[in-house]
């Protein structure tokens, strides 16, 4: 059971661990969201907006969503499954005829939509391959640079590389959002940008949530870690690209934080939409309650289910993948106070969300900081506090 979740004690609990990271400048800004069965029982906005121009952080500050474009995506494409006009096995090509990439030894495999939602379909991304990988040698673009080429030439260079795997027989975060995004486009003959506003934020009325900023003056500026002998964080690059190192061995990711206010670059369904913390509390809730007015309860219910077995998944120990997002299946592994079942991801310019179904609770965390909000100690951090939980422990009932 979660400890007193009351907005006095969360607040209680909360609040001294965003006034530290922000002291320490672990953070610049945050704005945390917390709902319980059903009521917001936390809010907060923390630190700046825009550091040097000493603008506070506001709760309606808009994001770079980089992954959390994901389950927004995602969800639209469920929408469409949800009204009979696109299936879960239908194969890719019978959308994206020109999107077949080979296997290795040059056969052409099946990538269904159920492939991509599961990021199960044989792709990856240029960020984990090593520095003049595949994927950069082919010119294809994460969804998060300062490429101008479309969608579709995109997923044209995507399809001139070997798949890393047959589809369906492993599992690897990947670029498949943004194949979704082109399927999508497919089926409703509008562009990504307008199909997901009828889709799902217009229904939803998240206003604040497209594929460029909606009010500039709301953007939070985007910061990343302080690097070695760094006092702070240090300000992405407003012009052009911007480097990020991940793990090594890695080619890291390319950022352009100016593609949020660039109405010519491609709708990138993994990367590449913009939004505040209240309106992706707004899906996150639908989904948790069933999925109306979007999706079928069968099919909310399925998007929150592990589709990948027992097996953990690569940097996510006792988590599978349901049509979206990651699901907790065990805690222990996982070393997290949530109930098993709970949903989660993140996204590169410093997010972190989660909900525990079986504790009728939704949280949001958008901060400004790569890569600490993301995947930083901050993030378990906040998990803790939001429970009560000093040592993380299985949670498998409410």
């Amino acid at each position: 059971m979660m400890s007193d979740c009351s907005p006095a004690a969360l607040s209680a609990r909360i609040d001294p661990l965003l006034d530290g990271v922000l002291r320490q400048q672990r953070l610049v800004g945050a704005v945390v969201l917390v709902c319980h069965r059903g009521q917001e029982v936390y809010r907060r906005a923390a630190g700046h907006l825009d550091r040097e121009a000493g603008m506070p952080m506001r709760d309606d500050a808009l994001f770079r969503l980089a992954s959390v474009s994901k389950p927004i995506v995602s969800t639209a494409a469920l929408a469409l499954v949800g009204q009979h006009r696109l299936g879960l096995d239908d194969h890719v090509a019978r959308w994206l005829p020109y999107f077949a990439p080979r296997q290795p030894d040059g056969s052409v495999a099946p990538i269904t939509v159920r492939h991509l939602l599961t990021h199960t379909a044989g792709l990856d991304y240029g960020f984990f391959q090593p520095p003049g990988g595949a994927y950069a040698l082919a010119g294809v673009s994460d969804g998060m640079d300062a490429s101008r080429i479309s969608l579709q030439d995109n997923l044209r260079r995507l399809a001139t590389v070997p798949l890393a795997y047959a589809p369906g027989t492993r599992w690897a975060y990947s670029i498949a959002t943004d194949v979704l995004g082109a399927v999508i486009e497919a089926v409703t003959d509008l562009p990504l940008a307008q199909a997901v506003q009828q889709l799902v934020t217009a229904p939803l009325a998240m206003r604040d949530t497209g594929f460029k900023a909606t009010d500039p003056a709301r953007l939070a500026v985007a910061y990343a870690d302080r690097a070695a002998g760094e006092l702070r964080p240090r300000r992405l690059r407003d012009v052009g690209d911007d480097h990020l190192p991940f793990l090594d061995g890695m080619a890291g990711f390319t950022l352009s934080p100016a593609r949020a206010l660039d109405a010519h670059a491609y709708p990138s369904g993994g990367a590449g939409m913009v939004g505040s913390a209240p309106d992706f509390m707004r899906l996150l809730e639908s989904l948790r309650l069933g999925g109306a007015p979007l999706l079928p309860p069968a099919l909310a219910r399925q998007m929150g289910e592990s589709q990948t077995g027992a097996c953990d998944l690569p940097f996510w120990p006792g988590r599978g993948f349901g049509l979206g997002f990651t699901v907790l299946t065990d805690a222990q592994a996982a070393a997290t106070p949530e109930s098993v079942g709970s949903w989660r991801m993140g996204g590169t310019y410093g997010h972190a969300w989660f909900v525990d179904p079986a504790q009728e609770l939704s949280v949001v965390a958008f901060t400004n900081t790569a890569l600490e909000g993301m995947a930083g100690p901050f993030v378990m951090e906040l998990c803790q506090a939001v429970y009560g939980s000093k040592e993380a422990g299985a949670r498998e009932t409410p």
